[in-house]
C-alpha cells in the first residue's frame, strides 16, 4: 500500500493560537495545535475534552418518544407483562441487549431475551421470533439496534397483540413502523443534540430515562458503561460529543471493575493487568464477541455478558474465542478467494467500487471480507453470498465516501437494506445481481470524488524526537479514547536514519523493529513498522528517510516510548 501523505503546515496565526492556548493549559504548544485542529480553542473547551463528564449527557427525555416508551415500560412492568429484549447479532447488538436485560432484571423478573440466528432468521425481526413471543406471551420487546425498516414484522407483531419499542441508530425510511415508540436519534423529526449514538448508546438512553423516571439513582447505571464502551469501539462511530462520555467513563469501568463475561474476555485475549484502549476493543475484545454471531448463534454472546459467575464465563468465553479461531480461518480463505476473482476480473481493477459473489461463503462473515477488500484496493465494496433463495451479504466503504446512498440508488432491485455511511446489509434476488454490480459501479464512478480511492494518511504535526519528552507522551494519552472524529493523532518527522540496529523481525519477516535517529537531535527512537518489511533494504543503506507514526507506550517496557510507523518514504533529497 503507497499512501498519500495530507499535511497542511500551521499557519502562523494558528502557530500564535497554539502557543497561547498551550500556555494557559500547561501543554506543549504542539499539543495545543491539536487541540485547535478538533474545534476545541478556549482552556474550558479544553477541561471538557481532557475530563468527560457523567453530569454533562444530554437529558434523554429530549429523544423523539421517549416519554411514550417510558410510560409503555412502566405498564408493562405495573401489569406484570412479560418483556423481551430483541437485539442484533453483533457486538453493538448483543452489548445492546446485554445493558438493558441486565439493568431492567435488578427490578423486574418476567423479562427474557432473544438475539435471532444469522442463518436461519436472518437480519432483524423476524416472523419465527415474533410467533416464540406470542407462544410465551410476550406483550412488549424492545428492540436494539435493528427494527427500524421493519415495517411488516412490527404490524405482523401488533396483530399477535405485541408492541414495539424501537431503540436503533440506523437510517430509518420515509415510513417508520407501527412501533408504540421509535428511539432513533437519525430520525428526519429528531430533535435530539446529538446523532451518532450506536444501538447500545440508544438502549442506554432509554435505561437512564427509565431510572430517571422511576426515582433510580444514576449510580446504578455505571457499571453498565463498559457495554457502551465496547459497542462504541466495535461499531466504528464517532468518538465525539456524547459517545465521548460514555467512551471514556465506560472504559475506566471495563479497566477498573468490568462485568464478569467482560472480564472472561479480557482474560482469554491476553489482556489482564493492561490499560485497555479502544484499539484493544475493536481488535480482540469485539471480534470475539461477534464470532458467536458469525459462527454459530449471537445469543451465546449474551449468555455470556449477562453471566454472573466467573468460572462459566470463562468457559463460555473460551468456546467463543473457538469460534473466532474458526472464523479467522473461514476469513483467511475467503479473502483469498475474493483477491483470486479480482485478479481474474482485469476489467475490474478499472472500476471505482467492488461488487462480489460467491454462493458459497460463509454469510457471516462477508462483512469482514468486504473490509479487507476496501482496506486492499481502497474502493467501496460489496460481497455477497447465497443464503436460501436470495443472496445477502454486507457493503463497506472509504473514507468520505456515503456507501448507504449507493446502496439505496439501486433499492428497486433489493429485497432487503439498512447501515449508515460506511456499513449497510442489503439482499436482492440472485438474478438481479449483475444488474445491481452494473449500477451500483455506476452510481459510484459518477459521485466519488478522485481522492475518496487513494489510500492517504492525515498527518496532523510534523515534529522532530526532540520534541517527544515523557511529559509529551503522558499528556497525548489525555486526547483518549480515539476513534472517528477524534482519530489518534499522526505525526511525521523528516529525515531520519537507521541507528544501525534495525532489523526484519516476525515470523514470516514481515514487520521491520526500528531504532532512529533524527538529523536535529541525538534521541534514538525505537519503532516498529508492521508489515512494511519491503522498506528494509532502503533503510539499512544510510540514506534519509521520513516517517509517519503514532506514539504508543511499549506495553513490555512501560516507561518507553514507541513509534508505531504508518509510513515510509525516501527523504525528497534521495528521490
Amino acid at each position: 500500500m503507497h499512501f498519500k501523505w495530507n499535511y497542511e503546515p500551521p499557519t502562523s496565526e494558528q502557530r500564535t493560537a497554539a502557543k497561547e492556548l498551550g500556555e494557559k493549559i500547561g501543554m506543549s504548544p504542539i499539543l495545543a495545535d491539536l487541540l485547535i485542529q478538533r474545534g476545541i480553542k478556549t482552556e474550558s473547551a479544553a477541561k471538557r475534552f481532557f475530563r468527560p463528564m457523567l453530569n454533562e449527557l444530554i437529558d434523554p427525555f429530549l429523544m423523539n418518544d421517549m416519554d411514550v416508551a417510558v410510560d409503555r415500560l412502566n405498564d408493562a412492568m405495573g401489569h406484570k407483562e412479560r418483556i423481551m429484549v430483541y437485539g442484533d447479532y453483533d457486538v453493538d447488538g448483543c452489548t445492546a441487549v446485554a445493558l438493558v436485560y441486565k439493568f431492567l432484571q435488578q427490578f423486574y423478573s418476567n423479562i427474557e431475551y432473544y438475539i435471532p440466528d444469522r442463518y436461519e432468521e436472518g437480519y432483524g425481526i423476524s416472523k419465527k421470533a415474533l410467533d416464540y413471543a406470542a407462544e410465551k406471551d410476550v406483550k412488549l420487546i424492545i428492540v436494539l439496534d435493528c427494527g427500524i425498516k421493519a415495517i411488516e414484522e412490527i404490524h405482523y407483531a401488533k396483530q399477535l397483540g405485541i408492541d414495539f419499542i424501537v431503540c436503533d441508530h440506523h437510517v430509518p425510511d420515509d415510513d417508520l413502523p407501527e412501533a408504540v415508540a421509535i428511539l432513533n436519534p437519525k430520525r428526519e423529526d429528531s430533535t435530539y443534540p446529538f446523532k451518532h449514538l450506536c444501538g447500545c448508546g440508544v438502549g442506554f438512553k432509554f435505561m437512564q430515562a427509565f431510572a430517571k423516571n422511576n426515582g433510580i439513582p444514576f449510580s446504578r447505571l455505571i457499571p453498565l458503561l463498559d457495554f457502551c464502551a465496547v459497542s462504541i469501539a466495535a461499531d466504528i462511530v464517532p468518538v465525539t460529543g456524547e459517545n465521548r462520555i460514555l467512551a471514556f467513563h465506560g472504559l475506566k469501568q471495563l479497566n477498573q471493575s468490568p462485568s464478569v463475561g467482560l472480564k472472561s474476555i479480557i482474560e482469554i485475549c491476553g489482556l489482564t493487568g493492561r490499560e485497555l484502549t479502544m484499539s484493544d476493543i475493536v481488535f480482540k475484545i469485539g471480534p470475539r464477541i461477534n464470532a458467536s454471531g458469525r459462527m454459530q448463534s449471537g445469543i451465546e454472546a449474551v449468555d455470556l455478558l449477562v453471566e454472573r459467575d466467573f468460572e462459566k464465563a470463562l468457559a463460555e468465553a473460551n468456546r467463543i474465542n473457538e469460534y473466532n479461531e474458526q472464523r479467522k480461518d473461514v476469513d483467511k480463505q475467503m479473502t483469498e478467494e475474493a483477491n483470486q476473482i479480482i485478479e481474474k476480473l482485469e476489467n475490474q481493477k478499472h472500476h471505482a467500487s467492488i461488487v462480489l459473489y460467491d454462493e458459497n461463503w460463509k454469510k457471516g462473515v462477508v462483512g469482514i471480507v468486504a473490509s479487507r477488500m476496501t482496506e486492499l484496493y481502497y474502493r467501496p465494496t460489496v460481497v455477497l453470498t447465497r443464503s436460501g433463495d436470495l443472496a445477502t451479504g454486507s457493503a463497506r466503504s472509504v473514507a468520505g465516501y456515503d456507501i448507504y446512498d449507493a446502496v439505496k440508488s439501486c433499492r428497486d432491485l433489493l429485497e432487503n437494506f439498512g447501515g449508515h455511511t460506511y456499513a449497510v446489509g442489503l439482499s436482492l434476488k440472485i438474478e438481479n445481481i449483475p444488474e445491481f454490480r452494473r449500477r451500483f459501479q455506476q452510481y459510484v464512478t459518477d459521485h466519488i470524488l478522485p481522492e475518496q480511492t487513494e489510500a492517504t494518511i492525515d498527518i496532523e504535526s510534523e515534529i522532530d524526537f526532540k520534541d517527544i519528552t515523557k511529559k509529551l507522551h503522558n499528556d497525548l494519552k489525555k486526547f483518549a479514547p480515539h476513534g472517528p472524529g477524534n482519530e489518534k493523532p499522526i505525526f511525521c518527522t523528516r529525515n531520519v536514519y537507521d541507528y544501525g540496529t534495525s532489523k526484519v523481525v516476525g515470523r514470516q519477516q514481515e514487520h521491520i523493529k526500528l531504532e532512529l535517529v533524527d538529523s536535529k537531535s541525538s534521541n534514538v527512537m525505537n519503532g516498529i513498522a508492521f508489515g512494511q518489511s519491503e522498506a528494509a533494504r532502503y533503510i539499512k543503506s544510510k540514506r534519509s528517510f521520513d516517517i509517519t507514526y503514532t506514539i504508543e507506550e511499549n506495553i513490555y517496557k512501560r516507561s518507553e516510548v514507541q513509534l508505531q510507523i504508518e509510513d515510509i518514504k525516501p527523504s525528497e533529497e534521495n528521490l
